[in-house]
Formats: structure tokens, C-alpha cells, sequence
């Protein structure tokens, strides 16, 4: 596709992005020839020489010598990847073995006759899908071509020498071409060589000068060889001159649309167009408009349809496919919107009286084109093909009787009826009820039963109601016009009603495809569970083409495998790692993965596959595979489209899982790194404290110890017991926390008197309470509580610790408990400093602490997390707030219905 010229210098977005995409690709170099025998091969091999001896790594992949000794000696020169032989009707036949030339990566590669096809089994169908395997991985191309096997150059080739050319290559391979080297030879060379027996054995060469090879031939495929090649040379001028900011001349070249349907003739159009574009240096538009008022297109018209696009894409056209009322007045319009300058259309070979009665498209056209250039093509008869005929005649020989069987049934019907009522039903309501069966038949079953119930209805209403009765002659002539009115009527209505339901059809179709996007699209937009998105991806292909679909996704070695596979039959959609049944499906997959590219049946590339593989590509790599498994029938471009569309969707949300997964892994990577920062700090500080009063206590009574009375040593003592139960406090809440977060803490459940829990805990800390007043208010009746009696002990150690070091030594604690609402509560007050209404909601975070100004106040900040962890195990809440008078109240609550389960501390159901 040639990109959009832009008005001013600025460098074209698209011929920058292509240099780049250069950069890494291999370098394509054609050695393009009028015929075969001009030295295409011999110069290729010439030329690798030339680039041997400046050191370059060369192979042959392929070259086909043809017994000519001046070749051969130039083979023997260069190291050759030998063939491959593949088993084809019982022979082997040799191929060329691109995956040994990928292995040997070399640094330029000889592939002879770009147009080969290659034999069925084979990875690719044609060779020049091979040699962009290679260009894609970076290998530089030597190549040769004959300008007849040029895909918009076949039907010119075939109007001039009479032989049509089924081996063609698409434009774009050409186009995308680094060099392209034009080798020729006059005319009478090229005969003397066929008759030396230089090109072909000397029965061929003779056969062939009396046909291809005539003189008249030879000059006409010279002349266009030399014009395609100085197109070319143009093409790479003007790309030169914009890739450089070079200023010139730059007229403003519009496009070039051609009109695509469902006839044989239209490729031949699309080729017509393709050639035109080039010449007028302008873009080519290929446009399928479906007009409401047809016929729906058949199976095979749409599979027709859709290889004509197909050829205009590989010709470098854009396409675009619509719906409209008016065939003229939308390709108008489609001009006008798309700056189209000349429209292709093809001169129609329908008869006189078909137009007088539909009117001519190309007349109406002309007349509302206004200054657009219309170019009308005369339209040639191609010879069918075996499949064309075979679907031809299927389509007679499937020729459904039951609509016209019905029809007479609802005539027989209508006319019993009447017969019966004749003498109650004047004759004209009686005509009126003979087109009910008319427009009920064009609805049902279209537009050709609907016109054979015309006709029987105007037979039945002439021989049982028109004088004289039982006969199929009349006796008033007026008769005849209203037989003949009843005869339009009920054509026009059959019609009309037919051209409705195919609307109303179509409508359908389009409106369940939009839903289906639209409720795919909505599932998963907020989904970030990969299984979720991965199902409903497969539900809904197997719904929507009622065949088993199969979602492959790469595990962490980067291996595809089976992530989902849905059976419709079956009703089950398995979800598992499994690796791909088959190996040759398996190697089409990865193929498919690899390049990016549709494969597998229905499509050109590894067509000999059970299924078709589409890849779920984001704008940054390929995610993984939607394989549709195709047995008999194959799959419609409609359908083909839609799983595109579903596989793009898809892989959008799988991309979207996957960054939220690495910015999850990457938060957590920041939160771990800044509690492990927290953690250090804390404990460095915390343990400094005592660790240096219990050293400094010891090291008075190792090196003093006669100094001191016996009091004296008694306070040291103490002092070094104090420090270590500080330690060992902190160093428990550190095994706690880790025990916590590993899971590795569970429950031991047991019936609880929350009174001795209480004491308990004040026994851990008498020393520190001996001098504090404390209020115990436990009212009577609270009942046994079930749970883990000695964490629920640490619980209330951790909160009376914490009222003890934020409150003034001659300050008040108060314990209360009590039971209601079928939970009990137990709260720690004091009357210290309080917490900031700011800080309220973080006391519970791990290593969080509350600044205060008394900052020697000792503590980790895991204490508060420790209690919040275990309660919420037993299935309650832990709370703090401010108290008005003063000071800070924590409580916690716990269920005191009977607890079943035995959670496991640091498990999230459990928390």
C-alpha cells in the first residue's frame, strides 16, 4: 500500500516507520526478467560471487540449473543447503529446506524461482512465503522472478500470449523489495539460446517457440518488464527524495477505487485497478458494496468475495466493505469522502430488457459522477474451474421443493376455502385473498416460490371463478388485464417482501455480531482474572460457530499449550496446562505464534491443518492462540472476522492482566523493600536500648564487683532482667509476625474465661504495673468464650503494654469486658496522649508508629498488627478512639457463637 503524501517537506510517518522496520528485516534483491532462459539464475550466482569475495556468508537455499554447465560451474563455488524431500502421490520430491537455512543463519541466501509452488505438506504454500520467513529473520535475499508471474500483470501477460499463469506472486512481495535488477536480452538472443538448447531440451525448446516464445511474444514481455521496471525506478525516486526532505515537483495524486462483487470478473478489475493506481501513482481502494435491495449472496459468491479482497490487499489496495440502498449514489459518496479520482468498474453484460426494467447502474453512475474520471472495464468470460462447475451444478441439484409444495398447499387451501364461500364472497375479495399466499411465500422461502404462487393463484381464480367456470378461457377480455394487473402485483409484492426479509436478515446478522462484541467486550472489560477472560473467550466462539475451540497461551518457558479447551457438544469447557495433542498442530501453532499471522485451514499458510489458528496480538507482542478446530464446513469471511475481532479483545484483556499482575509484583516488591527499611530501623533502635543496659550492667558487676554492696548488685541484676524480657519481647513479636505472615500459626480452640485470660496477661506484666492503678470491670454473667486462650492472652498483653508506655506513670488503665449482641468485648483505656484523628486507621499497620514528641517512647510497631492479625483469625474487629476526657480507648470484639473451623493466621480467608 503506498502511504498518503503529505502537502508540505515533513519526512512521510509512513516511509520513516518502514526504514525502520528495514533496519532489521533482510535485504530483498529480485532478479526480474522478461521470460525464462534471459540469465536470471546466471547473473544471480555471478553477482554472489562478486559479494563472496568480499566476504560475505553466502548460501544457496535454491537453485535449479537446469543441466546448463555455465550455471552449474558457478553452483560448485558456493556452499549449498541440500534439499529436503517431501512424499507426494508416492514420490519424493525435493523442496527447499527453509528451517536448515534458518539454522545456519547465514548472512545472504540464493533462492531460485520465487513463484514456485511448493508440494502439498509443506509448511507454506508458495515460496515466496518461505522467503519472508527468511527476510523476517534478518537473512538477506537473492531471488529470481519472470515478469508474467507479477500478480497485477496476469491477465496483460494473458491477453498477450494466450497462456494464463497460475503461479503469480503478490505485488507487495515486489514491492517491498530493496533492489530490483532487470536482466534482458534482445529477442533474437533468446530464440538462438532455445534453439542451442540453453533453456530448455531441444522437444520442449521447439514446442515452446511455436507458442510462448514467438518473437511478437518475447518483445511485448520485454516492453513490460522494462515499463515495471522503470515504475519502479520512479517509485524509489520520489521515496529517495521524500526520505531525504528533497524538494520537487509534487502533484496531488488521488486514489483509484475499484467496485468488488461476488463475479468471476471481478479479480480481473481489481488487477485492472492495481495497474491503473501504479501508473497514476496514486493509492487503489478496493470497495464491496452489498446493495439491501439484492438477493442475500450465496456461500460461494462470499467465499468469492472474500479472495478478491483478499487479491486486493496482496496488490497493496486498502479495502473496506459496506452496506447501502443505492449502488450509485454510495460509490459517489464513497469517492468524494476518500478523495477518489477514477473508479473501476466493470461494463455489465446483464440484456436490454433487464435494464430497461432495473435500469443501468454504469449510466446512472456516469450521470451523478460529476468531475470523477470512470473508467468502465469490458467484462471477459474465465473459464470455470472444476470446483466453480461442481458448485454450480450443486446448487441445481439442491433445488428445495418444499417452498413450492407449500405454495400449492396455502393456494388448495385459499381456494376450498373460497369455493366453499362463493356465494357469500364477492369475486373481487376473492382475488384479494389470493395474494395472502403470494407475500406469506416470498416472506418464508424468497422471491421464485412467491412468482410460481402468483401464477397458481391466477390459474385457480380463472378456472373455479371466472365465467365460464372449469375451464381456463373467459368470456370478458377485461379479464386478461386483470389477470395480468394480479400477475405484476404479486411480482412486486413477492419482490418487495423478499428484499425485506433479506434486509431484516442482514440487519440481524449485523446487529447479533455488534452484540456479541459488545457483550464480550463488556464481560471483561473490568476482569483481571486470566481464566475468566480465557473462558468466556471460548464460550463465545463455540456458541457463535458451534465448533470446538481450543485458547493456547505460552507457560513460563514461553511453550504454548492448551489453556482452555471447549467442546459445544459436550457442554464442557476444560481448563487445564496440557501440551497440544497433535505434533503437526503443534508446529502449525508455533508457526502461527511466531509470525503473527493467521494459519491453518481455511487459510493459504499450512492449509493442511485441523484447525484454524488465530493469534491474539497486541500492539507490542502476541499473547497467545484462538484455535478453531474446521471439519467439513468451512469457515465464512463473517465468521473469520468476528473471531478476529474477539481474539483483538481478548488479547487486550489478557495484556491488561498481565501488566496488573507486574504492577502488583511490583508494589509488593516496594512495600516489601520499605518494610524491610522499617523493620531494620526499628529493630536496630529498639534492641540498642536494652541490649545496652544489659551489657553495661554486666560488664559493672564483671569488672567491679567488690565495689558494690549487695542491693547494688541486686539493682544491676535487675536491670539486665528487665532488658532481656524487653528483648524477648521484641524478639517475640518478630517470631509472631513471621509465624503470622507464613501461615505457619494456627488456632487451638478451646473454652476461654476471659477473667483468667486477663490475669494471665497482668502476670506477664506485674513488674511493669506493680506501681499503676488499675480498674478491672468484668460484669457478672459474661459468658466462656472459644477460642485460642493464649493468643487472645497476647492480645490483651500487647494492648496493656501499649496504655502502659503511652500514659503518665501516676495515670489509671481500665480493663473492662462484657457481652452483648452475641459477641464479647474487652477494651484497654488510659489517659495518655491520645493519636491524631490522621493516624487512626494506620495504628494497625505493621512498623507504623504515631509521632510524638516524647520520642524515647520504646516499641517495633508490630504490636497493634499482631492483635488486629489475631483477632480477626477468631472471626472479630479491633478498633481504636480518642477519649474526651483524655487518652485512648483500644477494644476488640469476638463472636461467641461456636467456631467450626480452624483458620490459619496470615491465610486471607481468615483475615
Amino acid at each position: 500500500m503506498q502511504s498518503a503524501e503529505y502537502p508540505d517537506n515533513r519526512p512521510d510517518p509512513d516511509t520513516i516507520l518502514k526504514r525502520i522496520h528495514k533496519e532489521t528485516r533482510g535485504k530483498l534483491t529480485i532478479f526480474l526478467g522478461a521470460t525464462a532462459g534471459v540469465g536470471k539464475t546466471f547473473a544471480m550466482l555471478k553477482t554472489a560471487h562478486e559479494r563472496l569475495q568480499e566476504g560475505t556468508n553466502i548460501i544457496i537455499g535454491w537453485v535449479d540449473t537446469h543441466g546448463r554447465k555455465e550455471t552449474e560451474q558457478l553452483v560448485a563455488g558456493l556452499s549449498v543447503i541440500p534439499a529436503k524431500f517431501l512424499n507426494y502421490r508416492g514420490k519424493k520430491i525435493p523442496e527447499m529446506d527453509t528451517d536448515a537455512i534458518l539454522t545456519r543463519n547465514p548472512e545472504l541466501v540464493l533462492v531460485d524461482e520465487l513463484a514456485h509452488t511448493n508440494i502439498p505438506g509443506s509448511r507454506n504454500v508458495r515460496r515466496f512465503q518461505d522467503v519472508e520467513e527468511l527476510l523476517s529473520a534478518g537473512i538477506n535475499v537473492y531471488t529470481t522472478l519472470n515478469i508474467q508471474h507479477i500478480e497485477s500483470l496476469n491477465d496483460v501477460v494473458a491477453q498477450v500470449t494466450g497462456v494464463v499463469v497460475r503461479e503469480t506472486v503478490p505485488d507487495y512481495v515486489v514491492d517491498q523489495a530493496d533492489k530490483v535488477q532487470l536482466i534482458d536480452i534482445p529477442s533474437e538472443d533468446l530464440i538462438e539460446r532455445l534453439q542451442e538448447g540453453k533453456v530448455y531440451i531441444p522437444g520442449q525448446a521447439e514446442q515452446a517457440m511455436r507458442k510462448f516464445f514467438r518473437q511478437g511474444n518475447i518483445n511485448a514481455l520485454r516492453e513490460l518488464a522494462l515499463r515495471y521496471t522503470a515504475s519502479r525506478v520512479d517509485k524509489d525516486l520520489s521515496a529517495y527524495m521524500r526520505e531525504h526532505n528533497i524538494d520537487g515537483p509534487w502533484p496531488a495524486a488521488g486514489r483509484v477505487m475499484v467496485c468488488v462483487s461476488g463475479s468471476p470478473f471481478s479479480a480481473h478489475l481489481v488487477r485492472a485497478a492495481s495497474r491503473l493506481a501504479s501508473g497514476m501513482k496514486a493509492e487503489c481502494l478496493a470497495v464491496h458494496i452489498e446493495e439491501t435491495r439484492r438477493r442475500l449472496a450465496s456461500d460461494f459468491e462470499r467465499e468469492r468475495i472474500a479472495r478478491n479482497m483478499r487479491l486486493a490487499e496482496e496488490l497493496g489496495a486498502k479495502t473496506l466493505s459496506i452496506t447501502a440502498d443505492d449502488l450509485p449514489d454510495k460509490i459517489v459518496e464513497l469517492a468524494r469522502v476518500h478523495n477518489v479520482t477514477a473508479i473501476v468498474i466493470g461494463k455489465p453484460r446483464r440484456s436490454w430488457w433487464h435494464e430497461l426494467i432495473h435500469g443501468s447502474v454504469v449510466n446512472r453512475l456516469i450521470r451523478k459522477s460529476g468531475n470523477l474520471n470512470i473508467y468502465v472495464i469490458q467484462t471477459e468470460h474465465e473459464p470455470e474451474t472444476e470446483n466453480t462447475a461442481k458448485s454450480g451444478s450443486s446448487i441445481h441439484a439442491r433445488t428445495d421443493w418444499r417452498p413450492y409444495a407449500g405454495s400449492v398447499f396455502m393456494v388448495a387451501m385459499i381456494t376450498l376455502a373460497s369455493h366453499a364461500a362463493r356465494n357469500q364472497i364477492e369475486q373481487s375479495n376473492i382475488a384479494l385473498l389470493y395474494q395472502l399466499p403470494v407475500v406469506l411465500g416470498a416472506y418464508w422461502w424468497g422471491r421464485w416460490p412467491a412468482y410460481f404462487t402468483g401464477v397458481c393463484s391466477v390459474l385457480a381464480f380463472d378456472y373455479l371463478f371466472v365465467p365460464p367456470f372449469y375451464t381456463f378461457s373467459v368470456d370478458d377480455m377485461r379479464y386478461l388485464w386483470s389477470f395480468f394487473t394480479f400477475l405484476i402485483v404479486a411480482f412486486v409484492i413477492g419482490g418487495r417482501t423478499e428484499l425485506l426479509r433479506h434486509e431484516a436478515v442482514t440487519a440481524q446478522l449485523r446487529e447479533k455480531n455488534t452484540q456479541a462484541l459488545f457483550d464480550f467486550s463488556r464481560e471483561i472489560a473490568a476482569v483481571i482474572d486470566l481464566d475468566t477472560i480465557v473462558r468466556q473467550l471460548a464460550k463465545r466462539a463455540a456458541d457463535a460457530l458451534d465448533r470446538r475451540i481450543m485458547v493456547l497461551l505460552p507457560d513460563e518457558q514461553g511453550r504454548l499449550s492448551v489453556y482452555v479447551d471447549f467442546k459445544p457438544l459436550e457442554g464442557d469447557c476444560h481448563t487445564a496446562r496440557e501440551p497440544i495433542p497433535d505434533s503437526t498442530e503443534a508446529a502449525v501453532a508455533a508457526w502461527a505464534y511466531e509470525h503473527r499471522r493467521i494459519a491453518g485451514r481455511s487459510t493459504e499458510t499450512l492449509s493442511g491443518a485441523s484447525n484454524l489458528y488465530i493469534p491474539l496480538v497486541t500492539r507490542e507482542n502476541v499473547v497467545g492462540l484462538l484455535g478453531v478446530k474446521v471439519v467439513e464446513k468451512l469457515i465464512t469471511p463473517e465468521q473469520q472476522k468476528l473471531m478476529e475481532a474477539w481474539a483483538a479483545l481478548a488479547a487486550i484483556a489478557i495484556e491488561r492482566v498481565r501488566l496488573t499482575e507486574k504492577a502488583r509484583e511490583a508494589t509488593l516488591v516496594l512495600e516489601s523493600d520499605r518494610l524491610r527499611t522499617a523493620l531494620l530501623n526499628s529493630i536496630s533502635h529498639e534492641l540498642r536500648t536494652p541490649l545496652a543496659s544489659i551489657m553495661g550492667s554486666a560488664s559493672t558487676l564483671l569488672e567491679s564487683d567488690s565495689l558494690y554492696s549487695a542491693d547494688e548488685r541486686h539493682e544491676l541484676l535487675e536491670n539486665i532482667t528487665d532488658g532481656s524480657k524487653r528483648m524477648n519481647l521484641i524478639l517475640s513479636n518478630l517470631l509472631d509476625t513471621a509465624r503470622i505472615e507464613s501461615g505457619m500459626m494456627k488456632l487451638k480452640y478451646d473454652w476461654c474465661d476471659i477473667e483468667d485470660v486477663i490475669g494471665t496477661a497482668l502476670q506477664h506484666l506485674s513488674e511493669q504495673v506493680e506501681n499503676r492503678r488499675l480498674e478491672i470491670n468484668i460484669r457478672n454473667g459474661t459468658p466462656l468464650l472459644q477460642g485460642d486462650c493464649v493468643l487472645l492472652g497476647q492480645v490483651i498483653l500487647n494492648l496493656i503494654d501499649n496504655a502502659l508506655k503511652y500514659s503518665p506513670a501516676d495515670s489509671s488503665i481500665e480493663i473492662q469486658a462484657s457481652a452483648a449482641n452475641e459477641g464479647l468485648t474487652v477494651s484497654v483505656a488510659d489517659h495518655g496522649i491520645g493519636i491524631p484523628a490522621t493516624d487512626m486507621t494506620k495504628v494497625f499497620d505493621k512498623f507504623y508508629r504515631v509521632q510524638h514528641s516524647e520520642s524515647s517512647i520504646p516499641g517495633t510497631g508490630l504490636g497493634l498488627s499482631i492483635c488486629k492479625s489475631i483477632v480477626e483469625a477468631h472471626g472479630g474487629k479491633i478498633w481504636a478512639e480518642n477519649r474526651s476526657e483524655g487518652g485512648t480507648v483500644f477494644s476488640f470484639s469476638i463472636p461467641l457463637m461456636k467456631i467450626t473451623d480452624q483458620p490459619v493466621l496470615g491465610d486471607k480467608e481468615s483475615r
